[in-house]
């Protein structure tokens, strides 16, 4: 069992595979034994969901004597742009422009600056220069919904602009972001899954493998994909180079998903019902 994973990284993990779909809403007993299945005990999950609220990312309400988590409108919004990229089996098409967001925040604001660009990096920006970032995708929401959030408006500048020269597209992709460093990526990803994909569907058949241990399995491989989220701009097919191996990773991790659902769901249930 992987021991890396962070209490709070395997929540978001749970809530954008299963809890979202169930209502949104868990009870914090459930949660706490769904948890124990990767080593994490009662004190750090409550710790990890407490920093959670604190974030904004999760609200919590009473019923009885229970207390029940959810998450909040932006924590809702973050989780369906992370389902959308992670399950897409192909590159997205692409409508020839280019979104470019521009900003001039202040020195005395840089902790908003050091943020936003985090966003920018997950949101699959890429940087021109210091603070000129450009993606291929439609992004227009999901830059207002940051611009919203950190309160920046009159700092930035958003287009949506159609790239004249001087260089070509390649040329351009290959200045904001490191393909071969994100192939490689993708490579590792490969070798390291398809022998367990293997094995465990011939096990899944063969009824050796646990709901309890699929559940496991299908967590932490949805939590090892979900990293290319930080890495991978989610370029259109246009742009990627010839020798892309992204969307090969893509369908491995579909079909490996596929064969542990139904196992992990039934385990998922099983703990989620008693709350």
């Amino acid at each position: 069992m992987e021991k890396t994973v962070s209490t709070r990284s395997m929540i978001f993990t749970l809530y954008g595979d299963y809890i979202s779909h169930y209502g949104n809403a868990i009870w914090i007993g459930s949660l706490i034994r769904l948890l124990k299945e990767f080593g994490h005990n009662e004190q750090s999950v409550r710790a990890a969901m407490s920093r959670m609220s604190k974030q904004g990312w999760v609200q919590s309400e009473k019923k009885g004597n229970k207390s029940y988590y959810s998450l909040t409108d932006r924590g809702e919004a973050r989780m369906d742009e992370a389902s959308k990229r992670i399950y897409k089996l192909e590159s997205p098409e692409w409508d020839g422009a280019w979104r470019m967001l521009i900003y001039t925040i202040p020195e005395e604001k840089r902790h908003l600056r050091d943020e936003l660009r985090q966003e920018l990096i997950w949101s699959g920006f890429g940087a021109l220069s210091t603070s000129c970032w450009i993606t291929p995708n439609p992004m227009e929401q999901q830059i207002k919904r940051l611009v919203e959030k950190y309160e920046v408006g009159s700092y930035v500048t958003f287009f949506r602009a159609t790239h004249e020269g001087m260089s070509d597209h390649a040329s351009l992709v290959e200045k904001c972001w490191d393909l071969d460093k994100i192939n490689e990526r993708y490579s590792e990803f490969i070798k390291e899954y398809s022998q367990d994909f293997i094995i465990d569907k011939h096990n899944i058949v063969k009824g050796d493998l646990s709901d309890g241990s699929c559940f496991v399995k299908r967590a932490l491989l949805v939590h090892q994909y979900r990293k290319f989220l930080f890495i991978d701009p989610s370029l259109p097919q246009e742009l990627l180079p010839e020798k892309w191996i992204g969307d090969s990773a893509a369908h491995l991790f579909g079909e490996y998903y596929r064969i542990l659902e139904k196992p992990a769901t039934r385990f998922f249930e099983s703990v989620f019902e008693q709350g």
